[in-house]
């Protein structure tokens, strides 16, 4: 090997070494940013990251605990089955992840603006189902939506049947602890008919129940179709609100990808001090690992304040 060669083989192997160097620096430093713990309780659910992680329960868990997520949320634990629920709890308590609102199962139709006396035993006897099923789960809080509206009977009686319905409830859940949290829902896009709409009549009926086991489940989502103005709104009833839904708009896929201003939010809201959860209930803008990925890195920019 002449000198020239030996020169050009030192300048190769020095470059090589260089982009080594910055590739483990770069993916060591990716590796530091991704498990560091976000600001707020974001909550994915078991589908979010199903391309990194696979269908099990377990190894999403600790995908999320890995990206930083200190919270996870299931709308369908409640019909899990019991060996499979005492298995994520119990990763989830090894992790120090906390659970988001499960769906209370077995509640629908017209049932709480009615004071029919069969459709409110039921409630109270679902209600106390949920109550059982949230000491196994460790769950603080479970989602009930009111259900439809009647049109053959004034909107007042059917507020004041929701609140004497959810008086019950909260009665159920007081003793544990367990807290009832009411979603109002779009009826533009997503949920017509149904007789919860707005924060405001959320708010109403929860101080009329006057109890702390009923409060708001606040989806940013459905709330910027139905009225907008997120952030007075969220000061207005923030002593009844319990827990957040995210989903941007229009389309309902990760912040950044609307017209919602999700940095402002979770800036606003962990200025005030709030600890709950904020479940992740969209969807993706882009396919596989890659809009997986995206999601990440959307709530690391809107969590960066």
């Amino acid at each position: 090997m002449n000198n020239r060669e030996n020169i050009t083989r030192r300048n190769f192997m020095a470059s090589a070494a260089a982009a080594v160097a910055v590739s483990t620096a770069t993916s060591t430093a990716r590796a530091v940013r991704t498990s560091k713990k976000f600001k707020l309780k974001y909550a994915p659910n078991f589908g979010t990251f199903r391309q990194h992680a696979g269908r099990d329960p377990i190894d999403n868990l600790r995908f999320m605990a890995d990206q930083g997520f200190s919270a996870m949320f299931d709308n369908g634990l409640m019909g899990k089955p019991k060996d499979l629920v005492d298995k994520i709890v119990k990763e989830m308590h090894r992790l120090g992840m906390t659970l988001g609102p499960f769906v209370l199962r077995g509640i629908g139709g017209k049932s709480f603006v009615t004071n029919d006396k069969g459709i409110r035993e039921n409630i109270i006897k679902k209600v106390k189902e949920g109550v059982e099923f949230a000491k196994r789960a460790n769950a603080r809080w479970a989602l009930i939506v009111p259900g439809a509206y009647d049109n053959r009977l004034e909107w007042d009686y059917q507020t004041a049947n929701v609140i004497e319905n959810l008086k019950h409830c909260a009665k159920v859940c007081e003793p544990s602890g367990l807290v009832i949290v009411i979603e109002p829902l779009n009826a533009w896009t997503n949920h017509p008919g149904l007789f919860l709409t707005k924060i405001p009549q959320a708010y109403q009926i929860c101080r009329a129940v006057d109890s702390p086991s009923c409060k708001i489940v606040n989806d940013l989502y459905h709330q910027q179709i139905t009225e907008g103005n997120l952030i007075p709104n969220i000061d207005m009833a923030w002593d009844e609100i319990a827990a957040f839904h995210l989903g941007d708009n229009p389309g309902r896929k990760e912040p950044t990808t609307g017209e919602i201003n999700y940095k402002n939010i979770f800036k606003h809201l962990h200025k005030k001090g709030y600890k709950g959860v904020l479940c992740m209930e969209h969807g993706r803008s882009k396919p596989g690992k890659e809009g997986e990925m995206a999601v990440i890195e959307a709530y690391r920019a809107c969590d960066d304040f």
